[in-house]
């Protein structure tokens, strides 16, 4: 049976709908890094997810071709992740979308060295005839953190947002917006396919406690 990141490691993907504090281990990332508004048709986010997503399936399915990978175990592929960020604004202005910048995450399997990632680059760009070398091999410690899970439209989230920060008053921390730590998203549900009510979104912040 494929691997799942999801039902393996739910403190990290399926919180409950109240806030908790969880400290995340290093992972490794595919990364893409873009600025703009995510909802633009045609805009720079759609394209990056399409390079994102490119690659990471050029890993997954090297099962079936000729370069086999060491260590390579099936996997269903982990759900996209965001990290969100506007200058000079603490947190995220959802009024401000125009001004986002952000990365766009898929997590790797922890077999997949630096050389895989530059095999299955190589590998994309000669299959697909595109330029893949915006595409990062992101490792990354995402430390303490305050999350929990938003159902509802991505506009609503800051409702839920206001109860993690409630939470961490009443528990004697505060969010560290530093360099390096950012409002991050946890995708489990498709926009495309799902009614906007019924998405499901973790919402993680970086915490510290308070002096």
């Amino acid at each position: 049976m494929a691997f799942d990141y999801k039902k393996e490691y739910k403190e990290f993907y399926l919180p409950p709908k109240t806030p908790g504090i969880v400290a995340v281990p290093a992972m490794t990332f595919l990364a893409i890094r873009g600025q703009g508004d995510p909802n633009q048709q045609g805009g720079a986010y759609k394209r990056a997810l399409g390079m994102l997503y490119a690659v990471a399936f050029t890993i997954k399915m090297s099962k079936l071709g000729e370069h086999k990978l060491d260590g390579y175990f099936d996997y269903v592929l982990p759900p996209l992740e965001g990290l969100w960020w506007q200058e000079g604004v603490r947190g995220i202005n959802y009024a401000r979308k125009e001004d986002f910048h952000w990365i766009s995450l898929l997590r790797l399997p922890e077999f997949v060295t630096r050389e895989n990632f530059d095999w299955a680059i190589r590998q994309a760009t000669e299959k697909k005839q595109m330029d893949f070398s915006a595409v990062e091999y992101f490792p990354w410690q995402e430390g303490l953190c305050v999350q929990c899970m938003h159902i509802g439209p991505y506009d609503d989230e800051p409702a839920t947002v206001s109860a993690m920060q409630e939470y961490l008053k009443a528990q004697g921390f505060e969010e560290d917006f530093v360099q390096g730590r950012f409002h991050h998203e946890i995708y489990l549900s498709d926009a495309r396919r799902c009614k906007p009510e019924r998405l499901k979104t973790v919402i993680r912040h970086p915490i510290k406690r308070k002096a």
